[in-house]
């Protein structure tokens, strides 16, 4: 097997490791607290709490998840900070739902008329029929 066909290395960083813990309403959303702690497992108070809301955009085509980052201190301030990230959430998932539809809209492409496109029987080209014409 050659270097280029072998699977990349996975390790986890253990100077970075974080505790999940996950708190919700069953209404609006999910709040993960991430707990930094060491690699014995122990709490790292030398590194800040971390805050990640989860919620879900309705649309026609099904639940959009949506994940944000909430830069908070402890969890209360998390909580209250909560509304208005989700809310920026929102906003950067229209807008991104809005460019793709025209980025999708502007890479139509239309043929031109009698460019060569379809051919009837007899190999002619432009009008169907065959080039067969009626006086």
């Amino acid at each position: 097997m050659s270097t280029e066909d072998r699977m990349p290395e996975i390790t986890m960083n253990a100077a970075d490791l974080y505790r999940e813990e996950i708190f919700t309403d069953r209404r609006a959303g999910t709040l993960r607290q991430l707990v930094p702690v060491k690699s014995d497992g122990s709490a790292d108070d030398s590194r800040p709490l971390r805050f990640v809301g989860q919620a879900q955009l309705l649309t026609p085509m099904g639940a959009l998840p949506l994940s944000f980052e909430i830069e908070a201190a402890d969890l209360s301030q998390a909580l209250e900070k909560f509304p208005e990230a989700a809310n920026g959430a929102v906003e950067r998932a229209v807008d991104e739902l809005k460019e793709l539809r025209r980025e999708a809209a502007s890479s139509i492409v239309i043929p031109e008329m009698g460019g060569g496109g379809f051919k009837g029987p007899g190999g002619a080209g432009g009008a169907p029929g065959g080039g067969i014409q009626i006086p």
